[in-house]
């Protein structure tokens, strides 16, 4: 069932699994403690979700992220175990009622190829195009200049083909910090996974959500210590972390988890260690 929060109805989108090395997406935390949850595979790999979030006002239905997308090779999706065999981004869309040609906006916390590569796709003749045609596409200025320029440390983590089209197209809204995109809808923005990464905060009668991007990519990433070997500064995120874990425990908030493979979200309670999963919620 959808979840409701105010005025918007919120559905979690799948695009596809995969699966990524354990001991970078947990950093410094050793595998005996988070393998306990996410057992890895004989080359250290571990399942993770790709989850986007569709959030519809009636008036406007606003994607957050994109997924991998389409345009990997299949050497590379051997590589990443893509798997669209139970769901994918079209089949969920249709699921919650719609298409990628409704959807009016798209929001990018960061332009992450597993964020953002489903922002174009493959056309018959081998080049790429928009993937959602009548859609504004909402993005950090930083994030947006960062991606085009980025340091030896995360170029690997950007296509240039996945956003490439975004600057010409006129669809393209560059957001300056902490902003208000819609009634109800506000981004912040956080610096320690990447610069401008941004992330968004839906409330309505009062019910919060937070949509947390790759601040706290799964429920193993709760724990203040999980932090990604590929998080550009990483001191900073843990700060970031500190701060949003705090206020989403003191408020209530549901906290969508885009990589988590056992929930889409929940709200969080305190535990001796700190913080973990409380009240699963799934919609």
């Amino acid at each position: 069932m959808p979840l409701r929060v105010g005025r918007f109805t919120l559905h979690e989108i799948r695009d596809c699994s995969f699966a990524t090395d354990g001991g970078t997406l947990f950093g410094p935390v050793p595998r005996r403690e988070w393998g306990k949850a996410y057992p890895p595979d004989e080359e250290n790999r571990i399942a993770l979700m790709s989850r986007c979030l569709l959030v519809d006002s009636g008036e406007r239905k606003i994607l957050v992220d994109t997924g991998l997308g389409d345009k990997m090779s299949l050497e590379e999706q051997r590589s990443w175990q893509v798997d669209r065999s139970q769901f994918d981004l079209d089949r969920e869309l249709v699921r919650a009622g719609t298409s990628r040609e409704a959807i009016t906006d798209v929001v990018l916390t960061h332009l992450h190829c597993e964020h953002s590569g489903g922002t174009t796709r493959r056309r018959p003749d081998g080049g790429t195009e928009l993937a959602f045609p009548n859609a504004t596409f909402h993005l950090q200025r930083r994030q947006f200049r960062w991606a085009h320029h980025p340091t030896e440390r995360d170029a690997s983590s950007f296509r240039l083909e996945d956003f490439a089209k975004l600057e010409q197209s006129g669809r393209l809204h560059l957001c300056e910090g902490e902003t208000e995109l819609f009634e109800g809808i506000e981004v912040c923005v956080t610096e320690g996974h990447t610069v401008g990464q941004q992330l968004l905060h839906i409330g309505g009668e009062g019910v919060e959500v937070l949509c947390a991007g790759d601040l706290l990519p799964t429920a193993g990433h709760l724990k203040l210590a999980a932090q990604m070997a590929s998080d550009l500064y990483p001191l900073t995120g843990l700060e970031e972390k500190k701060m949003l874990l705090a206020e989403a425990v003191e408020t209530g908030t549901i906290v969508f988890l885009p990589h988590e493979t056992r929930f889409a979200a929940c709200r969080l309670r305190e535990n001796e260690g700190g913080v973990e999963a409380g009240e699963i919620v799934s919609f």
